[in-house]
């Protein structure tokens, strides 16, 4: 036997709080929408830029590039994105919001921000100090890779 408590390791309990999190704020847009964590990721990422290609959204959400393009392509048959040949460089997609996708987002945006608000709740006073703890760790992070 070893000393090691897997449940006291931090990338554990990051992994799992991160999978519970999200399942629990799924619930809002597969009920409502019917779509998938990925796909709210690509969805979401889209919200926030005008037209995007999948390298971007995969290097921005974390998703292998093949999760994002199937993602994509549900979403694209669903009427939520639609995609176009990117103008400098033929062998990129971009992706961009359709009306409808835009229509989702403004439905889920206010769920999103009540989640987050019950999340921080939970933290009480010390929300703050675990976003800018959870930022440097996030930076941190990405500077490795």
């Amino acid at each position: 036997m070893t000393d090691f408590k897997l449940d006291e390791f931090l990338p554990y309990q990051l992994a799992v709080a991160a999978s519970r999190v999200s399942r629990a704020f799924s619930a809002h847009y597969i009920e409502k929408f019917g779509i998938s964590t990925p796909e709210w990721r690509v969805v979401a990422h889209l919200s926030q830029e005008g037209s995007v290609s999948v390298r971007e959204i995969h290097r921005r959400v974390d998703m292998d590039k093949s999760k994002v393009s199937r993602a994509a392509g549900r979403l694209e048959a669903a009427g939520y994105i639609s995609k176009s040949e990117n103008r400098s460089d033929r062998r990129l997609v971009e992706l961009q919001l359709t009306d409808k996708g835009r229509e989702m987002i403004d439905q889920l945006a206010p769920v999103a921000r009540g989640f987050e608000q019950e999340l921080l709740a939970h933290l009480g006073e010390d929300g703050a100090t675990f976003r800018g703890a959870l930022d440097d760790l996030l930076n941190a992070m990405a500077a490795k890779h």
